[in-house]
């Protein structure tokens, strides 16, 4: 195998030249063993039951510190983790404003989605957020744990599910809180960006008193407060990713409100209009003139109703509605508290106690302005708690008025003809928002001691996570069309409040997720056996986990759609799981470990692991792993639920049968399409499986400094994916109204309204189904280097981690896609982006009260195509995953250069000094540089409609250069 190793920024290669190795997140355990006579204390590390000295196991565990999470300068978790080198394809950040889920935040391990990442508190599992990602994968949301509560995070990379079951397929994130704290601490600090928005302000408190080992006890409680601003797309405008008019790059002008060849010169303008679609044809010629329309036309199909936009504005671009509501970074309040209390109690057994809410409000939006649409999805279907939906309007011709009748109170059709009513609703929201207070609750209790010779950990939780959802900017299209029928309704606004609730209603849910957990495990040494001794743990596991997100009242009936997914159901999981660990040859760490499931949704699951570690020096080990692992099907892809969701562009297989917009016989509108899929959940599921491989060599050549290698080969088959966004073969299903006029393509190319042939596609369907296979492989190093400086000069710790894709293999129905360096798996990973590399810096020098460090986040270039949906021609990626048209042609024209995304470096400075030994300054630049992110015409969960960058890997460029300043005060 030849490795081809690609440019780094020069100034990561320059250090690494100059032997300075080392990473703030990272702690290979030669590098910080003890010593001299300090005494050894033994720790359970995530990835094994046993105790031990050594913390370089061997499986790769990466250890972020409380002092490390401090020098980042960042200002919440979710931040923090979604900068790991190990953090691929599938993650979701809190900008990613198209998901479901959308102002959390979930981990996703050498890309295999947040669904296969375990993330768990002390070491036990706590609730899923409330909503899906994808409405279909369950994840810990990590952006409202607060910084003061974080003892550690350990991050192993390695599947292991044969010690805490479902989801660990690719690793585990477990965030270690705080055990005990003494004295009082007050911290504070603010910052804002250098171009508008994003001000954050927090604040924290810690205080505890007793000593465990004089008092035999220790209280402690610590809280936060955090409020982060939003980031609007309006705040960022004169950037080339946020331009939504691309004709100045050979592309299309995709401005809200601007008519083009894409719309078929009709758009929802900033001002009401009605359209004849008898009239002269559109896009075409004026049959008076057999030339292109004119600025001076005046075809009597239009009939403009506010003085603020007439037909030559129209044509000319000038009804444009600009987007003042869609969020880059949505705004965020968090309140977290944390308490603790733990307590020595007979022999050497010791109980603990936590308990933590934690709570963040947010408001989240995609960017989709309620219009007056003839092919709107709202309104037209029910949706019942069973997941069946039923048609309720039909055909989608509810907003046509003939000649003469009124359209709305005081407004008449003048056209002569059927009219339809185009513009924006007045007196609504600008944008469908949603309102979401999303609360984590946990009671823990931990008991740790010895009996017979066992050293015992028994452990109980009650966890619960609940998302309330406040809905506004909706359009009820059943009290829209009735009002205007009625004439109460002034499509020029000035309509009553009472009248504009009713048309565009308020209303909330409330979607919980609980889950309760018993724990217990126990080790102890057999017996001498080989080199070493034989050391032996097992344990119990059960967990009920309830998932209740109802839809809410206005979604299951039909009212309005595009809600968040509902689901209803349960699982019971019980399960015994052991280790084994011997030293049989000098040198030579080796163990097994198994694990049994038994979940009452669908049967068992038994998951075997055995690995090694091989130490012939001080200076150098090779360690291995091989382990099995599942994903269980959870709640919402076998139990009741459903969810509405749109994918890549499509064309009606009747209504667009040559994919040509221009072919006699086509309607354009549904020429490269986004249909509505209903998302339906499947009874017989299997659980996912995996088998994963890692092998590694842990170095100490000198004093100060640690080198990992380990390679990783994971195989995931038995994937539980949506059909329709998996397979690019797939063929949707089509529930259709009756037939109605639509405007269609003619045989001399102009375009006329006909009678459609087929109704218009309300929604497809589209199941879950075990189709799935991925295999990935790749190697990841992390080096660590800490020396001090001659002469008094201080001491300098530098870190670097580095994660390299080898492979990352989709096949689905037997047809493989190489993904690795590409934008999918879209259907997967939501087209977040499969960077080849990833990789962070950092560079801290200490002398006296002063700490400085310096951090670089590095992403690698990708490719834009994703073959797993079919995009494998560069004309085209906007398209392909997305629907976005960027450029001329629906059937491509996109020039060669955005086929790849290219690199991204940020930079960060964060400065600590101590001004006395209870006072702490602080300053941080994130983002030094000010790098603006890259353009990704292949992503869709970017903010807004039609923004062109990567919220899951490039969010620091959109939020450009921040600056914060911040204190500490230590009682």
């Amino acid at each position: 195998m030849k490795l081809r190793i690609k440019p780094m920024p020069v100034a990561i290669l320059q250090v690494i030249a100059s032997g300075a190795f080392s990473v703030a997140a990272l702690t290979p355990a030669m590098a910080q063993q003890a010593s001299g006579t300090e005494p050894v204390q033994r720790v359970v590390v995530t990835g094994s039951l046993i105790s031990r000295t050594d913390t370089e196991t061997a499986t790769p565990v990466q250890v972020i510190t409380a002092a490390d999470i401090q020098r980042s300068g960042k200002t919440s978790v979710a931040e923090l983790l979604s900068d790991l080198a190990s953090n691929g394809a599938g993650t979701l950040g809190t900008g990613f404003s198209g998901a479901f889920a959308n102002g959390a935040s979930g981990i996703s391990l050498r890309g295999l989605s947040v669904g296969a990442t375990l993330v768990l508190l002390d070491g036990h599992r706590v609730a899923p957020y409330a909503i899906g990602d994808d409405a279909q994968r369950s994840f810990v949301d990590v952006s409202n744990i607060p910084f003061d509560a974080i003892e550690s995070i350990e991050v192993l990379k390695a599947g292991a599910s044969s010690l805490y079951g479902s989801d660990a397929v690719a690793g585990v994130v477990n965030i270690k809180l705080k055990k005990s704290y003494n004295g009082t601490r007050l911290s504070a600090e603010g910052g804002t960006t250098q171009h508008g928005g994003g001000t954050t302000k927090r604040a924290s408190f810690s205080t505890g008193f007793g000593d465990l080992d004089a008092d035999g006890y220790n209280a402690f409680v610590t809280a936060e407060y955090r409020r982060q601003g939003g980031i609007k797309i309006s705040d960022r405008l004169g950037n080339d990713w946020n331009d939504r008019d691309w004709t100045a790059r050979g592309g299309n002008n995709l401005t809200l409100g601007v008519p083009t060849s894409l719309n078929n010169m009709l758009t929802q303008a900033n001002t009401p209009y009605l359209f004849n679609p008898s009239g002269p044809a559109l896009p075409g010629t004026n049959p008076a003139t057999n030339q292109p329309y004119s600025a001076t036309d005046n075809p009597v199909n239009y009939q403009f109703l506010n003085s603020n936009c007439d037909f030559t504005r129209y044509r000319a671009g000038q009804c444009a509605v600009a987007d003042n509501s869609s969020f880059i970074q949505p705004k965020t309040e968090n309140v977290n508290v944390l308490a603790g209390f733990t307590k020595k109690l007979a022999g050497d057994w010791e109980m603990g106690v936590k308990g933590s809410y934690f709570r963040r409000e947010s408001s989240n939006n995609r960017g989709v302005p309620p219009v007056f649409s003839p092919t709107s999805f709202a309104g037209n279907t029910a949706l019942s708690p069973d997941g069946t939906l039923t048609p309720r309007v039909g055909a989608l011709g509810a907003t046509t008025f003939p000649a003469g009748s009124a359209v709305g109170a005081g407004i008449t059709n003048n056209l002569p003809g059927t009219a339809r009513l185009y513009g924006y609703v007045p007196g609504t929201a600008a944008a469908s928002t949603s309102d979401n207070t999303a609360t984590a609750t946990r009671l823990a209790l931990d008991l740790n001691g010895t009996a017979y010779g066992w050293d015992m950990r028994l452990a109980g939780g009650l966890t619960e996570s609940k998302v309330e959802i406040d809905y506004s900017g909706y359009i009820d299209r059943n009290a829209l069309y009735n009002s205007l029928r009625s004439g109460t309704f002034n499509v020029l606004g000035g309509n009553s409040q009472a009248l504009t609730d009713t048309i565009s209603p308020r209303f909330s849910n409330t979607n919980t997720s609980k889950l309760n957990y018993a724990d217990a495990t126990a080790s102890r040494e057999l017996t001498q056996l080989g080199a070493g001794p034989l050391i032996f743990a097992a344990g119990l596991h059960w967990h009920k986990r309830e998932w209740d997100a109802p839809p809410s009242a206005l979604t299951a009936n039909g009212q309005v759609a595009s809600t968040s997914p509902f689901v209803f159901g349960s699982e019971t999981n019980t399960a015994a799981f052991a280790e084994l660990q011997a030293t049989l040859i000098k040198n030579v760490e080796t163990s097994i470990s198994g694990r049994y499931d038994r979940f009452d949704t669908y049967g068992h699951s038994f998951t075997p692991a055995a690995n090694f570690k091989w130490t012939p020096s001080k200076q150098f080990a090779l360690r291995g792993n091989f382990a099995r692992g599942f994903r269980a099907p959870n709640p919402a892809e076998s139990g009741s639920a459903g969810s509405f969701f749109s994918y890549n562009a499509i064309s009606d297989p009747v209504l667009c049968p040559t994919g040509n917009i221009t072919a006699p016989g086509s309607v354009p509108i549904y020429c490269k399409f986004t249909p509505v899929f209903v998302q339906q959940t499947s009874k017989d599921l299997s659980p996912e499986k995996s088998k994963s491989y890692d092998l590694g060599i842990v170095l100490a050549p000198i004093q100060g400094l640690g080198i990992t290698f380990d390679y990783y080969k994971i195989e995931l088959s038995n994937q539980i994916v949506s059909a329709a966004t998996s397979d690019p073969n797939y063929v949707p299903s089509f529930v259709r109204g009756a037939p109605v006029q639509m405007d269609t393509v003619q045989a001399d190319g102009s375009i006329a309204s006909v009678l459609s042939p087929v109704g218009p596609a309300l929604y497809a369907t589209s199941g879950y189904i075990n189709a799935g296979k991925t295999t990935t492989s790749g190697i990841e190093a992390a080096i660590n280097y800490r020396f001090n400086l001659p002469d008094g000069m201080g001491s300098l710790r530098t870190d670097l981690s580095a994660a390299h894709t080898f492979d990352y293999t989709q096949s689905v129905n037997g047809v493989s896609y190489q993904l690795a360096g590409t934008q999918g798996p879209s259907g997967v990973g939501g087209a977040t982006g499969n960077p080849k590399n990833r990789a962070q810096f950092s560079l801290t020098w200490a002398r006296g009260p002063l700490d400085v460090t310096t951090s670089v986040n590095y992403t690698s270039s990708f490719s834009s195509l994703d073959p797993s949906v079919g995009g494998t021609n560069c004309a085209s990626t906007g398209t392909d995953v997305g629907g976005r048209n960027y450029f001329a042609s629906i059937d491509g024209g996109q020039p060669a250069s955005y086929c790849r995304v290219a690199s991204f470096t940020t930079t960060n400075l964060n400065l600590q000094y101590k001004v006395t030994p209870n006072l702490t300054l602080k300053g941080t630049i994130l983002n030094v540089f000010d790098k603006a992110p890259p353009i990704d015409v292949g992503t869709y969960g970017n903010s807004g409609v039609q923004t062109a960058y990567n919220a899951s890997l490039h969010q620091a460029g959109a939020v450009g250069r921040f600056f914060s300043l911040g204190l500490g005060y230590t009682f």
